[in-house]
């Protein structure tokens, strides 16, 4: 397990459409542990391969409730709205407002292909959401309403 380089706006492979897993070898086992760890070090909510400059379908993201992991996710449904900050790892130090759907319903395959669907309200939404536009090389700052704000985060004790 390693950290990851992580990808800052600019990077001409954060705009890429990122390719589907179409089996799980040892080296994207350990890319996703290398993902999680890179999140987690980050004090990220959520992380998208091409972040870490890998062109694959892969999302990890935990919200505080455990890792998902997300390998080929595709957006089923959405419904209702909300509006609120939203930054990224690739473009630190900032966030805007974004306006995304309040629930999301996505099917993916896990860290083992397994295939489920999973469900999201609120921050797990809009995490699900933000992290799936990075696969088709879309950036938050396309959606901001007004400006970009710095943000600064307290370094935990």
């Amino acid at each position: 397990m390693a950290l990851r380089t992580i990808r800052v706006q600019g990077d001409p492979v954060l705009e890429k459409i990122c390719k589907p897993v179409k089996e799980l070898t040892p080296r994207t086992k350990e890319l996703i542990e290398d993902m999680l760890d890179t999140m987690y070090e980050a004090n990220g909510v959520g992380l998208a391969a091409p972040q870490v400059g890998i062109l694959k379908r892969i999302v990890v993201i935990d919200v505080g409730e455990g890792p998902v992991v997300m390998v080929n996710p595709v957006i089923l449904e959405t419904s209702g709205e909300q509006t609120g900050d939203e930054g990224c790892l690739s473009i630190p130090g900032k966030a805007g407002q974004v306006t995304r759907p309040n629930y999301v319903k996505v099917h993916a395959f896990d860290e083992n292909m397994e295939e489920y669907e999973i469900e999201g309200t609120e921050l797990m939404a809009r995490a699900m959401c933000h992290e799936i536009d990075h696969l088709d090389g879309h950036l938050y700052v396309e959606k901001v309403e007004g400006q970009l704000h710095d943000v600064t985060y307290e370094e935990e004790e």
